[in-house]
């Protein structure tokens, strides 16, 4: 067991559909793993349209159909989560550019898409905002994966 933690963040758009799944699937992961007390997980969004809104019913509803927990209120990335987490791990290229757009000139967390993770090398995780359910179930699965890869990645099985 290491005596420091892991701090990881997802982050889309509006921190209420992509994001929060991914952030409650890699919370499930490592409390099925007995390693939640090795990480901080957290998400947020690069723009502020729903800050301090629920997530989208339809992810919470396709988290809660796989068994997995979501509990989170959106918020905006801040200028301090450039050097406060470790891996920043963001669900497409615009929210990159976003994302290294607004960090400032030092910081020390790794950037990143979370899609790079991806062992079936579908490197973008769509918004599934203004679509059917289906991309919801898909950006579920994709996380799953994502998860798995980038905890892997970390030495964790």
């Amino acid at each position: 067991m290491t005596t420091t933690t892991t701090k990881v963040l997802f982050v889309c758009l509006g921190n209420i559909c992509r994001s929060t799944m991914a952030e409650a699937v890699f919370k499930h992961a490592i409390e099925k793993r007995g390693i939640n007390a090795e990480f901080e997980v957290d998400s947020a969004g690069t723009a502020s349209y729903h800050v301090g809104s629920n997530p989208d019913a339809r992810s919470a509803a396709t988290c809660r159909k796989n068994g997995v927990r979501m509990n989170h209120k959106a918020r905006q990335v801040s200028e301090d989560d450039f050097t406060y987490y470790d891996h920043i791990l963001c669900m497409d290229e615009e929210n990159l550019r976003d994302l290294k757009e607004m960090a400032p000139k030092k910081y020390t967390a790794s950037l990143k898409m979370f899609g790079l993770h991806d062992p079936k090398g579908d490197r973008i995780i769509k918004d599934p905002y203004y679509g059917p359910q289906g991309g919801f179930d898909r950006n579920f699965a994709q996380c799953t994966r994502c998860t798995d890869a980038f905890l892997e990645s970390l030495g964790y099985e």
